[in-house]
């Protein structure tokens, strides 16, 4: 009898899953299929651009630099112990371009950004707005998750270039001024071991990562249940289904690129 229960709960998880994944799977589908659909609201995606990019900006910075310097401090520990610290600037460059740059970023987006963007669909919802742009003959998709799409699409990656150099920057701090590393060794143990492979890797990431971002932060806004309790848990929802897939995705994409038919 526990057996049979245990498989029944077990049952309707797995069940709710693939609905989760087909629901939001259409909404991918539909956001696509709407991307290059007329009118594209250039006004809208500008300001979610603003809203995403420049507003992100503070706290991107902040995080980068600490990280670029946390990871050198953390690195001259081991490394003066074989008097290899010329090779802290080539960590940190590589570390930051191929994983902390895109990672710590979309995390960041998803944490800040995704949140505010459940909330306010998610608001709509439970006001029978969205009911309203039905009514209205106005498609939901076109006019709230497209211009979002588009503002995460274009600005993510922006963010994520910005991060990576602000965390080499955070490196060469301490390895120039507590390591005493000549700025020219610096920068050339910085540049060196950077192939065109590491910039691409950081910047698939990163457009794989808006994607994860918005479509799972509007799915949530667009399925909120009634009342401000039901846009609380849809906002929590978003962010940690958005941080989980992120790192899976991240997980994946690093082995299909480093790993997978070397």
């Amino acid at each position: 009898m526990i057996l049979k229960e245990h498989l029944q709960d077990l049952g309707k998880k797995t069940l709710g899953l693939l609905k989760y994944v087909g629901a939001i799977s259409l909404l991918m589908a539909d956001t696509f299929s709407k991307l290059f659909v007329r009118p594209i609201r250039a006004n809208q995606i500008v300001k979610h651009m603003a809203k995403i990019g420049v507003q992100s900006l503070p706290i991107v910075s902040l995080i980068s630099f600490f990280t670029g310097m946390v990871l050198a401090l953390q690195s001259a520990y081991q490394m003066q112990k074989i008097s290899a610290e010329m090779y802290i600037a080539s960590l940190v460059a590589l570390s930051m371009t191929r994983e902390l740059g895109p990672v710590l970023t979309a995390l960041i987006v998803a944490g800040r950004c995704g949140a505010s963007i459940t909330a306010e669909i998610g608001t709509m919802k439970v006001t029978e707005q969205i009911d309203a742009l039905r009514t209205m003959a106005t498609n939901p998709t076109s006019y709230l998750v497209v211009p979002r799409f588009w503002a995460m699409l274009l600005m993510l990656p922006v963010l994520t270039i910005y991060s990576v150099i602000i965390g080499i920057a955070g490196g060469y701090v301490i390895g120039r001024y507590k390591l005493h590393i000549s700025h020219h060794m610096y920068n050339k143990m910085t540049f060196q071991p950077l192939h065109n492979k590491d910039l691409y890797s950081g910047l698939l990431k990163s457009l794989v990562f808006a994607v994860i971002i918005c479509i799972v932060a509007c799915f949530e806004g667009l399925n909120a249940k009634e009342g401000a309790e039901g846009v609380g848990k849809a906002t929590t929802s978003s962010v940690v289904r958005s941080f989980i897939l992120i790192i899976a995705a991240d997980c994946l994409i690093t082995a299909l690129l480093y790993f997978i038919g070397r």
